[in-house]
C-alpha cells in the first residue's frame, strides 16, 4: 500500500484531534465567560420622581435567574407607592441567552401588570397568566423577556457579537429592537469611574431609546441606563454599588473592584 494511506490516517487523526481541540477551546471559553453573580444597587430617576433599582443575578439549579426591582424613594414613594419586581430564569448556551420563565409584580404604575410567563422552546410554545388571563403564543424565534434581554447584550458584548437586532417578547406582544453602539467614554458615577460603551437599543415604532453605558470588567454591565423619549430625558440611573457574590460559583475568584466600591 506504500506511505499513502498512513499518511492519510495521520492527517485524518489530526483533523479529528484539532476538531476536538476546537470543540475543547469554544467549551473552556464559555466556561471562562460565564456571568458573575452579583447584585447591583442604582440611583434612578424618572421625570422629577425619585426611586432606587436593585438587580440581582443568581446561579441557580437550572442556569440563571435574575431580579430587577424598582422603589420610588421621597416624594414618589407618597405619590406613587408599590414596586415593579420582575425575575426572569434563563440558560447560557451556545446560542445566547435562553430564557424559560419570566415573572413581574408591579404595584407601582397605572398597568399593574401580573404576569407568570413559561417559554418552552422545544415547542416553541409560550404560556402562562397576565393579570389573570390565560395567553399562549407561538415563537418562530428567539425572543427575550424585558430582564433576560439586559443579560443577552451583555454576553454579546463579552463574546464580541452584538447584532443588529433582538426580538422583545413584552407579554403580550413581539417587539423588534434595532441596536447599535454609540462608541465609548469615562463615565463617573457613585460606584466609581470606569470606561464605557455605549449600547442604545429602540422598538420599532417606538420614540423610545435605551442606552446603556456598560463596563467590560463588570461583564458588561451598565453603570448607566439612560431613556429618552422624542428626545427629551425620562429616566435616568446610576450606579451606586457592585458586589459580586463569591458564593454564586464556587472556587471563581472575584473581578477586581474599582474605587473599592465593595
Amino acid at each position: 500500500m506504500g506511505l499513502f494511506p498512513a499518511l492519510s490516517i495521520r492527517t485524518t487523526l489530526v483533523s479529528l484531534l484539532a476538531m476536538l481541540c476546537a470543540a475543547t477551546a469554544t467549551h473552556t471559553a464559555m466556561a471562562e465567560q460565564r456571568l458573575t453573580p452579583h447584585s447591583a444597587e442604582y440611583k434612578l430617576k424618572i421625570s422629577v420622581l425619585s426611586g432606587e433599582l436593585h438587580t440581582r443575578l443568581r446561579v441557580s439549579d437550572a442556569g440563571y435567574s435574575a431580579t430587577h426591582r424598582i422603589e420610588p424613594k421621597g416624594l414618589a414613594k407618597l405619590l406613587k407607592g408599590g414596586h415593579i419586581e420582575e425575575t426572569s430564569e434563563f440558560l447560557w448556551t451556545s446560542d445566547g441567552v435562553v430564557p424559560f420563565h419570566y415573572v413581574s409584580d408591579d404595584t407601582m404604575t397605572k398597568d399593574k401588570l401580573q404576569a407568570d410567563i413559561n417559554f418552552d422552546w422545544s415547542t416553541g410554545a409560550v404560556t402562562g397568566t397576565v393579570n389573570g388571563e390565560l395567553t399562549e403564543s407561538i415563537l418562530d424565534e428567539l425572543a427575550h423577556d424585558r430582564v433576560s434581554i439586559q443579560y443577552e447584550l451583555m454576553v454579546d458584548l463579552m463574546q464580541g457579537r452584538l447584532g443588529d437586532t433582538y426580538i422583545l417578547f413584552d407579554v403580550d406582544r413581539l417587539k423588534t429592537l434595532n441596536v447599535r453602539t454609540v462608541g465609548s467614554k469615562e463615565v463617573t458615577v457613585p460606584a466609581g469611574t470606569y470606561t464605557a460603551i455605549g449600547v442604545q437599543h429602540q422598538a420599532e415604532g417606538s420614540s423610545r431609546i435605551t442606552t446603556l453605558w456598560c463596563v467590560e470588567e463588570l461583564d458588561y454591565l451598565p453603570v448607566i441606563i439612560e431613556q429618552h423619549r422624542k428626545g427629551k430625558l425620562r429616566m435616568r440611573a446610576t450606579l451606586i454599588r457592585y458586589t459580586p457574590d463569591a458564593a454564586g460559583i464556587p472556587g471563581e475568584s472575584l473581578i477586581p473592584l474599582k474605587d473599592d466600591i465593595g
